[in-house]
């Protein structure tokens, strides 16, 4: 219990800590570092971790077909397969291109995910038998957080374009549709904070969730919840000047930053956060986003029974025929009464 304390309480408060930080350098006068500079390092810092990481990745060796893949392969001609089996074992391209994009837009393999855990028997006092069953409310939670937070980073793009795209302004208006008062109300930062809250919970509540997770597990969900919950706080309970905000962002954007007055301190704790969240990105286990691409357990196919796959690393080896091998050791062998083809003269 203390392990989990400690890794909860470095996360946690690491994340109180940028909040007041910021706080505290609005009301030092200091909203040039947190509104200008602070959001120039940090996409500074995500493009050079960013390509670090890629290149990396690039570069690890990969000589055979690794995929992670169920269902039947691709064999003789006479054998039919399914869709099923075709996607869970892809043989061309094009399947491939076909399990990509739903792992990556319907996280096919999390929601094929089961769960597993021993109960008692009841069959058998004092025993216990596993038992594994469909677990989908982590693929629901998993969803909901990606496409609301997808939703949200592209409605905020109204912020830095002048004039608004036409798709943006369609999605501010289907994000809108529920106006329950003014200002809009958005379903996508409850929904983003809601998933959020609930992975969150879902790691505190489960033993072994809990048992195995450690700062950099919690950080990064402590921190979109901050984010979440700033926006929301500036949003509707706050009162900040939207105006002034566009015209701070734009100035970022064309490279001519300004920062009006009037804009409020929520604003500046909201994207100070942004900016330390956006920084970290690189260097943390949410490069998965970008990695499932490059994941050879992921992007190749299952060929591995139509085509021979060679180490191009291997160095020729010499190898040494039975005959050899006996006419070196045949004295040895003859001692330790072991059959040899031909007797010593």
């Amino acid at each position: 219990m203390d392990f989990f304390k400690r890794h909860f309480t470095v996360a946690l408060a690491a994340v109180l800590g940028l909040v007041l930080v910021a706080y505290l350098g609005v009301s030092a006068k200091l909203q040039l570092i947190f509104g200008v500079v602070a959001p120039y390092l940090a996409v500074l810092i995500f493009v050079e971790g960013f390509i670090y990481r890629l290149l990396q990745w690039s570069r690890s060796p990969v000589p055979f077909q690794i995929p992670t893949t169920g269902g039947q392969q691709e064999s003789l001609p006479w054998i039919e397969r399914n869709l099923g089996d075709k996607l869970d074992n892809p043989y061309t391209t094009k399947h491939v291109i076909g399990r990509m994009a739903l792992e990556v837009l319907a996280f096919r393999s999390l929601f094929r995910n089961l769960r597993s855990e021993l109960r008692q028997d009841p069959e058998n006092p004092g025993g216990a038998r596993l038992i594994h069953w469909s677990y989908k409310w982590l693929w629901l939670g998993a969803i909901a957080f990606h496409y609301a937070f997808l939703v949200v980073v592209l409605r905020h793009l109204r912020f830095f374009t002048e004039p608004v795209p036409g798709f943006i302004q369609l999605l501010d208006k289907v994000d809108g549709f529920f106006q329950f008062f003014t200002p809009v109300f958005y379903l996508s930062g409850a929904v983003l904070v809601v998933a959020v809250a609930y992975l969150l919970a879902r790691r505190l509540t489960n033993p072994m969730l809990r048992y195995i997770s450690l700062v950099p597990d919690y950080f990064p969900l402590l921190m979109i919840l901050a984010i979440g919950i700033s926006g929301i706080l500036m949003r509707y309970v706050y009162k900040v000047d939207v105006v002034a905000i566009k015209q701070l962002t734009l100035g970022l954007v064309t490279l001519h930053p300004t920062v009006p007055a009037g804009i409020g301190p929520i604003f500046f704790v909201h994207i100070f956060l942004v900016s330390v969240f956006i920084a970290y990105f690189p260097f943390s286990k949410l490069m998965h986003a970008p990695g499932v691409f490059l994941s050879p357990s992921r992007n190749m196919a299952t060929n591995t029974r139509a085509v021979r796959h060679v180490n191009p690393w291997n160095y020729p080896v010499k190898f040494h025929h039975y005959d050899e091998y006996e006419d070196r050791f045949r004295e040895a062998m003859v001692e330790a009464d072991i059959p040899v083809e031909k007797e010593l003269e």
